[in-house]
């Protein structure tokens, strides 16, 4: 995914005090362990004290993986933006599809197979989902509601969340939203949504 897409949240949060930067990573061409080894290397070439990680979709899956897998200890708070963490019903609909496992590439089983969602319970973890069905998914598969359009709201839950959210948006709309921007800062601010 282009780090371009992440480009209005960024600079949101960088209003809000952060100093936020945005990774890009290939779905389609590399594999989960590269994802993790990309997003491992940065963070340790940061220079802060503590650190925060915000996802969305697929990215809020590889989130969840580092932090499962010995992320650096200075990473304290992480926001999920619309991801799959029990798996996503509208990818394995997707590949089902004459081309989809290819077009989906080495991301399939990334967005299809569930996360183990046991992690440290240093790490507060916050989840926003939307609910307007506005997305590719609609396309592939009917998708039980509440959805994003891709993503099924009770994909986005599990027991170690501090705090769930969800809102009227659509999957993709969520990166250019003001609302989501304020949350995501609320959240890593306060280890808690506004309410």
């Amino acid at each position: 995914m282009n780090p371009l897409v992440m480009a209005y949240l960024a600079h949101a949060l960088r209003r809000e005090g952060f100093a936020a930067q945005s990774l890009g990573y290939r779905t389609i061409s590399d594999p989960l362990e590269a994802h993790l080894s990309r997003l491992a290397n940065r963070v340790a070439r940061l220079d802060a004290a503590r650190v925060h990680l915000v996802g969305h979709s697929l990215g809020g899956v590889i989130v969840m993986r580092y932090l499962q897998r010995g992320a650096d200890p200075r990473v304290r708070r992480a926001v999920l933006l619309g991801s799959p963490v029990s798996g996503c019903r509208a990818a394995a609909d997707f590949a089902q599809l004459a081309g989809g496992e290819m077009m989906m590439g080495q991301s399939l089983a990334v967005w299809r197979d569930p996360v183990d969602v046991s992690v440290d319970p240093r790490f507060e973890i916050g989840a926003i989902a939307g609910t307007r069905a506005i997305g590719l998914g609609r396309m592939v598969t009917r998708l039980p509601k509440p959805n994003d359009g891709v993503v099924c709201l009770d994909e986005t839950r599990f027991p170690a969340l501090r705090d769930h959210l969800a809102l009227p948006l659509g999957h993709t709309l969520m990166l250019a939203s003001s609302r989501v921007a304020r949350q995501t800062a609320s959240f890593l601010k306060t280890g808690a949504f506004q309410r």
